[in-house]
């Protein structure tokens, strides 16, 4: 193109501007995601909690990982040094923008702009003389002296500056291309081909290829798509699994296998020591051909679960097999939840019988199977083993007392300070406190429900088909706080009960777990009321006539009475007429107390109006807040005795119907309740009117004997029939309604005139 010209940088100032953008793109995020942790807020956090996790096993072996290694030193070199990298460049630009900035001949001559022509000429000379080349000056400069006087003196030349921008008059357009030249040139043409090459024909399908096949291989929460794959056909092949059937399908996941996970290891001394713990165990099927299920990493997987949940020591070398696994196990039954839940949906989308749903105890079984792995525990054992100090000798001594029966953690906390305490005397007075500790940081969570049908014109009223949004709010404590209000109680039972109050303080002394609902009290037959025998009725007399009908004695008292059975006579007549008048004046004001009461339910109709459109409002706002934040899943860590690493208290949350054992609303796996959260569970209305029972479940992925479950009652009523004629539906325009009036008049105008003219 005429004017333009292309160039390489051969000085290198403008591939300054590419390699900053380069070093930037990759050092601030690199420094955002690999600059390493602060380990000294880790140590103080292990040590802040350690009174209470001191014992668990994930806390010990996070304090017996070796020291810090040169890996985070060296991360922080290599950064710091891309920050320095991008911080030269930064500067290089910063001055490269200087070399090009707009042509000044006042500042070539240093002089202000507007200056005179006398004095152009005068600092020209004062220059010449210094710059000039006979006599030693730099022969550069005095060029732009010169460009400069001829730009301000001569017309021409400063007609060329003021509208081209240079004395020379247009110049052609420059385009740099930010590459030195060097990279073109002939001499290194074989060495620039090979490093593209390996570059993007090489290394970049390499490192694309392996991610798209390391993704391809998992789902979305890193679980093998092989092992969802097995889940679900032995989900469908058994509908109703017990524990023994759900800890061997679960071992059978892929990510135990060394085939398809790397992490996963087989030694060979495993042939020998499997069928040993199996020996120990007892009561292991290995009868039946089911593979994967009955393949050796299978096999090992299922036994090393079994061992931890009997709390069996196993050989050393099994140990580091052992922790892999059990961290695997709550993402596997997350996952194996998911895959109940959809071969649940599935079958109430097809009316094929052949296609049965798995059962609610499948699902709650995969829960149960959660809280056992976590804190290594059977299925049918104590609660209370959870507690740290608490085997199964002293568990005889709680669960079997004479006076208290403690079956649960629920029992423990509803006791007194004093027989807690004296209940655990076996305990010296440390283990008591720390036992009393961990109790202390146990969760319990209340749980606040409002059923409605959203969307609708009245969210109240469920109706057969409507889709009902159950609203549940969780609010978690933990027991310490249960244990306070416990003492604020206590100290209150010990206050004196004074004015007859103490059955009132005793009533509220009841906290916690001890409130139960108990039903209307029934009154002994000596307390119940006799019904009051009917006294004639008398004209109460007015006070001073009461007085002078006790002075009265003999005939003054019967003239007295004589005097007032007269005046009660023209009292009654005054009041007969007063009746009269009130009579009247009552039926006026019960005209304004209707239309009062119009007006109040107007007003009460509006209020429930706003109150509806406020609900929608907040329910529109929770699902944005939900869409738009992301809450740390990072809630509380769990007290686990014996799994490796470190867990986050999590729950389940469903409707379920108990009496016919089918699951209404699909789980929900709340991973953020750190203090209170809401949550929307969905679910369409039964598809007959009358009263439903359901019951609301909270199930703890992490402790047992800490669900909580709650009733809902919902009242089902007939839907709605669909109206033929609305309002609304009316397509008739106002105007063309008016138009017909008009013609109609006018019609009937003109036949008016007409028989007048008739008659004429």
């Amino acid at each position: 193109m005429a004017g333009q010209q292309f160039q390489y940088d051969d000085s290198g100032n403008t591939f300054f501007y590419f390699l900053t953008s380069f070093v930037g793109l990759i050092v601030i995020p690199a420094t955002y995601y690999l600059w390493p942790r602060d380990q000294n807020a880790e140590q103080i956090r292990l040590k802040n909690i350690r009174k209470v996790y001191g014992r668990c096993m994930w806390y010990r072996l996070r304090l017996l990982k070796p020291q810090p290694n040169i890996i985070p030193t060296v991360k922080k070199i290599v950064l710091l040094a891309g920050w320095a990298l991008f911080l030269f460049l930064a500067y290089k630009v910063s001055k490269t923008d200087r070399e090009y900035q707009e042509y000044n001949p006042y500042e070539v001559l240093n002089l202000d702009p507007g200056a005179t022509v006398a004095e152009i000429k005068k600092q020209y000379r004062l220059l010449s003389l210094k710059y000039h080349p006979d006599k030693g000056g730099d022969e550069v400069m005095f060029m732009r002296i010169a460009k400069a006087y001829a730009a301000l003196t001569d017309e021409e030349s400063r007609k060329n500056w003021e509208e081209f921008g240079n004395p020379d008059g247009p110049q052609a357009t420059s385009f740099g291309i930010a590459l030195p030249a060097w990279i073109v040139d002939q001499k290194n043409s074989i060495l620039v081909l090979l490093v593209y090459g390996l570059a993007f024909m090489v290394i970049l399908p390499v490192v694309v290829g392996s991610w798209w096949y390391r993704s391809i291989r998992y789902s979305g929460d890193q679980i093998l798509i092989r092992t969802t794959q097995i889940y679900t056909y032995f989900v469908y092949k058994t509908r109703n699994m017990d524990m023994k059937r759900l800890i061997m399908v679960l071992a059978g996941a892929s990510e135990f296998d060394p085939q398809y996970n790397k992490d996963a290891t087989s030694r060979p001394t495993d042939n020998v020591l499997i069928p040993q713990l199996i020996r120990e165990i007892g009561s292991i099927n290995l009868k039946k051909n089911e593979p994967p299920l009955t393949c050796p990493y299978s096999l090992k997987a299922r036994v090393l679960l079994l061992s931890h949940l009997a709390r069996m020591k196993i050989p050393e070398t099994l140990e580091e097999d052992q922790q892999f696994m059990l961290k695997k196990c709550p993402a596997l039954l997350q996952e194996m939840v998911n895959v109940i839940c959809q071969l649940i949906i599935m079958a109430r989308s097809r009316e094929e019988r052949e296609f049965r749903a798995p059962t609610l105890a499948s699902l709650e079984n995969c829960m149960k199977l959660s809280q056992m792995a976590v804190q290594g525990l059977q299925q049918f054992k104590s609660p209370l083993l959870q507690l740290p100090h608490i085997e199964e000798d002293n568990l005889r001594r709680v669960s079997n007392h004479k006076k208290f029966k403690i079956k649960s953690i629920q029992d423990l906390v509803s006791l007194k300070e004093a027989d807690r305490h004296s209940l655990l005397h076996f305990l010296e007075d440390e283990k008591y406190e720390e036992v009393m500790a961990v109790l202390g940081s146990f969760p319990y969570v209340t749980m606040d429900i409002k059923s409605q049908v959203l969307d609708d014109e009245d969210s109240n009223n469920i109706t057969v088909g409507s889709l009902v949004t159950v609203l549940v709010k969780l609010t978690r404590q933990t027991m310490a706080e249960v244990f306070e209000k416990e003492q604020s109680i206590c100290a209150a039972e010990e206050q004196p009960a004074e004015d007859g109050q103490s059955d009132a303080n005793k009533n509220k002394a009841k906290g916690g777990w001890q409130q139960k609902n108990k039903g209307p009290k029934k009154m002994p037959k000596s307390k119940k009321k006799k019904p009051l025998k009917k006294k004639p009725t008398t004209v109460p007399l007015p006070q001073g006539k009461q007085q002078k009908q006790k002075q009265a004695n003999g005939v003054v008292g019967s003239e007295a009475a004589m005097k007032e059975e007269e005046e009660d006579i023209s009292d009654k007549g005054s009041d007969s007429e007063e009746e009269e008048t009130n009579r009247d004046s009552q039926s006026e004001k019960d005209d304004g107390s209707d239309r009062d009461s119009d007006r109040e339910q107007d007003e009460k109709q509006s209020k429930d109006d706003e109150a509806e459109w406020q609900e929608l409002q907040q329910s529109i706002q929770r699902k944005e807040r939900a869409l738009l934040e992301t809450k740390s899943k990072i809630t509380h860590p769990v007290y686990s005795l014996y799994f490796p690493e470190e867990k986050q208290e999590w729950w389940w949350l469903y409707i379920a119907d108990k009496k016919e054992q089918t699951l209404i609303s699909m789980p929900y796996h709340v991973c953020t309740l750190k203090d209170t959260e809401e949550v929307e569970l969905k679910f369409p209305a039964p598809g007959r009117p009358g009263n439903h029972q359901y019951t609301v479940f909270l199930r703890s992925d992490s402790y047992m004997g800490l669900d909580q479950t709650k009733p809902l009652k919902l009242e089902v009523h007939e839907a709605k029939p669909v109206p033929e004629n609305h309002p609304q539906w009316d397509t008739a325009i106002e105007g063309d309604e008016d138009q017909e009036d008009s013609e109609g008049f006018e019609d009937s105008f003109e036949e008016e005139e007409e028989e007048e003219e008739g008659g004429d």
